[in-house]
């Protein structure tokens, strides 16, 4: 008992150092979103001095706000169902088939994907994705699309690792083919890692800067919230407090279906990553 009373007491230290590094931020997102100009100006890192809302109401009645919002919403929801739909086709192609040279070469070309940084690709993208007149909402939902794949590859395979091939062979004695096989039977036992990768994915979709940027800088009528945010920044000034409440406005979404949600991202990365 005696030994295991310090390592608890460091346990308890690097949590509490841990949850100070996540709170902070959020603190002071919603702090300053609820002052006024002038206390953000006299003491940036005190809070508010009364529940002020009119920032939130100021970039709520801004030109083109649910617009974005909007941009945004449909974006991330078309490409997640395409996600829903390729993703766990091409895994379980690739899952089982492992013994043959193709689908093994198919699968490590993939995989290979989640090496890459994201700054290595941005030039190729841009150039490749406007010689095919792509740089719009289509071409977005496409690279969101094919970015995901490696990673999602990577957790469905492991996840069907773990579904015994009897299953198919049990479903095509009764006459099931591989589709059927796949709607009925497979594709409901991988509904943990689905959803892990949907939240992993919406959280990244909703919040990401650089594609949107890339991709629909020529287009502001479609661009996202991130982009939205980006533009309170002008040449002259950056008016903090609006900054601020549309930084709340728009994780507000994303945070409520992490919370309900998180629990499938634990799972289905415990399944998904080991056999």
């Amino acid at each position: 008992m005696k030994t295991r009373l310090p390592f608890k007491i460091v346990s308890y230290a690097f949590l509490g150092i841990g949850a100070l590094f996540i709170l902070a931020p959020i603190y002071l997102t919603l702090s300053i979103a609820m002052k006024t100009r002038a206390e953000t100006t006299t003491n940036f890192f005190s809070p508010p001095s009364s529940l002020y809302l009119d920032n939130f109401i100021s970039v709520i009645n801004k030109a083109n706000f649910w617009g974005m919002v909007q941009n945004s919403a449909f974006i991330t929801i078309v490409s997640l169902l395409f996600m829903l739909i390729a993703i766990p086709m091409v895994s379980y192609a690739i899952s089982r088939n492992t013994n043959k040279l193709y689908y093994k070469w198919v699968y490590t070309i993939i995989l290979m994907g989640i090496f890459v940084p994201f700054q290595a690709i941005m030039l190729p993208i841009y150039r490749h994705m406007g010689n095919l007149e792509l740089l719009n909402q289509p071409g977005l939902i496409i690279m969101y699309v094919t970015l995901s794949f490696s990673q999602g590859l990577f957790l469905c395979v492991g996840f069907l690792k773990n579904i015994p091939l009897e299953l198919d062979q049990a479903s095509k004695i009764d006459g099931c083919g591989v589709w059927l096989t796949f709607s009925r039977i497979i594709y409901p036992l991988m509904l943990p890692i689905i959803a892990t990768i949907l939240i992993l994915n919406s959280l990244w979709i909703w919040n990401d800067f650089q594609l949107p940027l890339i991709m629909l800088n020529r287009h502001p009528d479609f661009w996202t919230l991130p982009l939205f945010i980006y533009n309170f920044k002008t040449e002259s000034s950056f008016d903090y407090t609006l900054a601020f409440a549309a930084f709340s406005l728009s994780m507000a979404p994303i945070a409520i279906v992490y919370v309900f949600t998180q629990k499938y991202i634990i799972g289905g990365l415990t399944e998904g990553s080991i056999k």
